[in-house]
């Protein structure tokens, strides 16, 4: 396992500045993955966003607002492709609305890390034991309307962590838990100004809350990442085939940060690491004022996007975004750039994300895809 955990500290999911050492840690990051090429292509957003069928990962809210009665989705993004072609994260959804107020949608998310060969010797490689390390997490939400312009929504999830690596008599198990989340979604009507007439939107969205996720054999447990994401967009619709939305959305892990000091033989504090003794929901309310330089670092740690869609005709999409994080919790920065076609039922989505730092970013030059099949009658 501890050579596995090295690995995975490589692989980074998002977390490749460790040298940077107040950066907050979780168990399952792949989690924090934009899991579809639209959201990737408007700097990793969708909180407040127009709805759609990856709306389970982002905002299940918006849901009661998707433009057809059902649809299904499927998203598949290659991860670390410059150094191997097997790691990746796949994403399938299905939602349905029930009427004009209500709509339900599952959902599954699965990271694969490849083929491992595990030996000790290069005997042991001829005929290798191969193991395939992965996570999973399956949803399902429930959104309804509280009036004609809001709407909240409950989502229950199944996280499954299967890294554990057999070897000799291990017998290793994977780890599991459940999760809860709730999320809101505001969408006004068709506001006329002087030139153009404007859609507001926001939304909100507390996500993965539940146990930690404990590996038996070691008694190691790790928190979740539990998420507060929200943030607010406006669609500037200049006539009836040109329309511009602009987005903007805060993120910040409800988990405590690394506060507990670690010293060398002399007493110096050389970092710091996560306390091990905090419970789920005491970590909650302890994230907004645990960080140790107070409370300018707590804003630290909240990351943002800046994203931008241009819709031609409900037909044809150009995106590009920005995403920032602080240099002490991560130093992620980067731009997105994205393209949207819809063609009769289906909509294809494709993003390609550049660096905008030194860190590296494992999806890099990665060109992502996803499809949406739009079924029933159109609502909207």
């Amino acid at each position: 396992m501890k050579q596995f955990t090295a690995l995975l500290l490589f692989v980074g999911l998002f977390q490749l500045t460790y040298a940077q050492n107040r950066v907050v840690t979780t168990g399952v990051p792949f989690l924090n993955i934009a899991p579809d090429a639209r959201s990737a292509a408007l700097g990793d957003q969708g909180v407040a966003t127009s709805a759609d069928a990856f709306s389970n990962h982002w905002n299940p809210a918006k849901f009661v607002f998707v433009s057809n009665e059902t649809g299904a989705s499927i998203s598949y993004t290659p991860y670390l492709s410059k150094l191997v072609n097997d790691i990746f994260l796949a994403d399938l959804t299905y939602y349905r609305a029930v009427d004009d107020r209500a709509a339900w949608a599952i959902g599954l998310r699965y990271f694969s890390l490849g083929e491992i060969e595990i030996g000790e010797s290069p005997q042991d490689f001829i005929n290798p034991l191969v193991e395939r390390p992965n996570e999973l997490v399956i949803d399902a939400s429930y959104a309804l309307k509280l009036s004609e312009n809001f709407s909240m929504a409950i989502q229950g999830s199944f996280l499954n962590s299967d890294l554990k690596l057999q070897s000799g008599n291990n017998e290793s198990v994977a780890a599991s838990t459940v999760a809860v989340g709730i999320s809101g979604f505001y969408e006004s009507y068709e506001v006329p100004y002087s030139n153009f007439s404007g859609i507001w939107r926001a939304g909100f969205n507390i996500s993965n809350i539940g146990p930690k996720l404990k590996y038996e054999d070691e008694g190691e447990s790790d928190f979740l990442p539990t998420n507060l994401k929200f943030g607010g967009g406006f669609d500037f619709i200049f006539d009836s085939y040109n329309k511009l939305n602009i987005s903007l959305e805060l993120n910040k892990l409800l988990v405590p940060s690394p506060s507990e000091p670690i010293t060398d033989s002399e007493g110096n504090i050389t970092g710091y690491i996560q306390p091990d003794d905090v419970g789920v929901l005491s970590g909650i309310f302890k994230s907004f004022g645990d960080a140790p330089d107070g409370f300018s670092e707590e804003l630290k740690e909240f990351t943002w996007a800046l994203g931008a869609e241009f819709m031609y005709d409900e037909s044809f999409a150009l995106r590009a975004g920005y995403f920032n994080e602080n240099e002490l919790k991560g130093a992620r920065k980067f731009i997105t750039l994205g393209v949207g076609f819809k063609y009769n039922i289906i909509d294809i989505d494709l993003s390609y994300l550049v660096s905008a730092t030194r860190v590296v970013n494992p999806l890099e030059n990665t060109l992502r895809f996803s499809l949406t099949f739009n079924f029933g009658q159109e609502r909207y």
